[in-house]
């Protein structure tokens, strides 16, 4: 009987190792109903297996927190296997072996139990469980969750320890290596832990210069990063490494060169089609920036793009779901807080500006999204001294300063800084846009228009941009070029079709012609007769198919 009995349990695991799931699920829980019904059926350790593989099948279906019952009754059963065995001492029957040498690992047990409580995002439970297991019985994946979820947590030095461990057990654990380099740990110390399975292990040179990297990365040194990162690129073994193209793209796009950030982002996107990190970097940058025509067909979010900067509520929703999928996803928090600012809820997005902030203190996007706020409710102190501890921290670089004068623009007191910021910022980077843009703005208000059109002129040599368009156009209006304002509100719609500013700029000009001009005009669509009605029935034509499209759209 004892036989037979061992021999459905053992049935019972074989399933569970074929990954039969649904199977073990149906079998083990008649099983277990058998047991409760006849205590006597199933021996212990036949009951502890039972409810173990039966739990395991219950995380398999996503159903954690029947997982975590069923598993917290195995491990009460295991501590009470335990006790007897040791009241009652091995009897050194043959049968016996086998079946103790099958019971599932105890330590495997509560490390389900932990992941089933970060699914159900009970960190600290999670953390519970696994701090109960002793030290030096945590194999490398327990050391590596410890490690997340403390860091999570904010027990930094915690954090530091356990991916330290992870590294002393696996030394090529690259992300653990990320872990320690975003709690501030220096990139020579955290290569001093690879030194040796780099020289015992041919081929592995670039591992020290990958740590220099993202150290760079961690530290906010976008410049030196995208250096380290572009000479680990160019070796023959790591070229066309996807994932060292999307830390390009990203580094990239913190430093505000959207043009290199988006060829980064199309070259990683052709050697890996179903990319996603890059795929939502590319889709919040367009929804943050004014965006333009060329980048629409990258991603998801950028062929939407003139949808969705009009419909912040459904950015919102896209933002929210993202952060319950990831509550540590900084794009998402900045996401969210942009759509919330532009809805007018600048408190609520504050709160996502800061917590974003805490996730990742180096990224100067999450300053910017938060002193925009500050900016948009008048709190021109409070922004002056975030942007101040911003370019101390993160260094005088062309953003930074750049960010400093747009908050020293909104004072009359500190004009003559905002353009000593600027001049800065442009000399060290002539074509950042955002920097161009605010030299004109300090231009139009001092009416020094021929000025502001050479520096226009000038960042427009090597790349073209919609906002930059429309700003020259303004400039050209206001020195009477009629015809060449036209010409680049004209080529700003191109570049973006939906920038309403520029598209207000050019019927503006239109309605403002000479009286000769529209007599012509006139003359001209008198001689046309029916033409212009055949126009006027295709502009109906095309708002129907838009329209039909808006429908489409809010069906989604």
């Amino acid at each position: 009987l004892s036989r037979r009995r061992g021999g459905v349990v053992e049935h019972v695991r074989e399933m569970a190792a074929a990954g039969l799931h649904s199977n073990v699920r149906l079998l083990s829980g008649l099983l277990l109903t058998m047991s409760g019904n006849n205590p006597e059926l199933f021996s212990p350790s036949q009951k502890y297996q039972l409810l173990v593989y039966h739990a395991d099948s219950l995380f398999h279906d996503k159903e954690y927190r029947n997982a975590v019952s069923k598993y917290t009754m195995a491990l009460q059963q295991k501590k009470a296997l335990s006790k007897t065995s040791k009241v009652r001492p091995s009897t050194g029957n043959a049968a016996s072996t086998p079946q103790s040498q099958c019971l599932p690992s105890e330590i495997e047990v509560k490390y389900k139990m932990a992941e089933c409580y970060t699914m159900l995002k009970q960190d600290k439970d999670a953390i519970a469980i696994l701090d109960g297991i002793p030290s030096r019985q945590r194999t490398p994946k327990i050391n590596m969750m410890l490690a997340n979820l403390y860091k999570k947590a904010g027990q930094e030095r915690s954090s530091v320890t356990s991916y330290k461990e992870v590294l002393r057990q696996c030394p090529l654990a690259l992300d653990a290596i990320l872990g320690l380099l975003s709690l501030s740990v220096k990139g020579a110390e955290v290569a001093s832990m690879t030194i040796n399975i780099i020289q015992s292990i041919p081929n592995l040179d670039w591992l020290s210069v990958w740590i220099k990297a993202y150290a760079f990365v961690h530290t906010g040194d976008n410049t030196r990063a995208i250096n380290t990162i572009c000479s680990l690129e160019k070796k023959s073994l790591l070229r066309d490494n996807v994932d060292l193209l999307g830390s390009l793209a990203d580094l990239y796009f913190r430093a505000g060169d959207n043009k290199n950030s988006i060829l980064k982002f199309e070259q990683a996107q052709m050697l890996d089609p179903y990319l996603i990190k890059g795929d939502w970097h590319s889709g919040f940058s367009l929804f943050c920036s004014e965006g333009s025509a060329c980048l629409q067909s990258l991603s998801f979010f950028s062929r939407c793009h003139s949808f969705y900067s009009k419909r912040y509520s459904r950015a919102l929703y896209l933002g929210a779901k993202a952060i319950q999928l990831n509550s540590n996803s900084v794009q998402a928090l900045l996401l969210k807080g942009a759509a919330l600012r532009n809805m007018g809820r600048v408190q609520e997005a504050i709160i996502h500006f800061r917590e974003a902030i805490r996730l990742a203190p180096c990224r100067l996007d999450c300053y910017e999204g938060l002193i925009e706020c500050y900016l948009a409710s008048n709190s021109i102190r409070e922004a002056m001294v975030m942007a101040n501890n911003v370019y101390k921290t993160l260094g005088a670089n062309a953003q930074t300063l750049t960010l400093l004068a747009t908050v020293c623009l909104e004072d009359p007191v500190t004009q003559e800084k905002a353009k000593t910021l600027l001049d800065k910022a442009l000399t060290q980077r002539p074509d950042y846009i955002k920097a161009v843009v605010k030299k004109a703005e300090l231009l139009s208000r001092e009416q020094k228009y021929e000025d502001g059109i050479a520096l226009l002129r000038n960042a427009l040599a090597n790349q073209s941009d919609c906002v930059l368009h429309r700003i020259l156009g303004d400039f050209l209006v206001a020195v009477n070029e009629y015809q060449e304002a036209m010409d680049q509100y004209s080529i700003a719609l191109s570049l973006d079709p939906n920038d309403q500013k520029s598209l207000e700029g050019l019927q503006k000009m239109e309605k403002e012609e000479s009286p000769t001009d529209a007599t012509q005009e006139e003359d001209v669509d008198d001689m046309e007769g029916s033409g212009e009605e055949g126009d006027l029935e295709g502009s109906d034509s095309e708002a129907a198919q838009w329209a039909d499209q808006e429908q489409w759209f809010g069906m989604q």
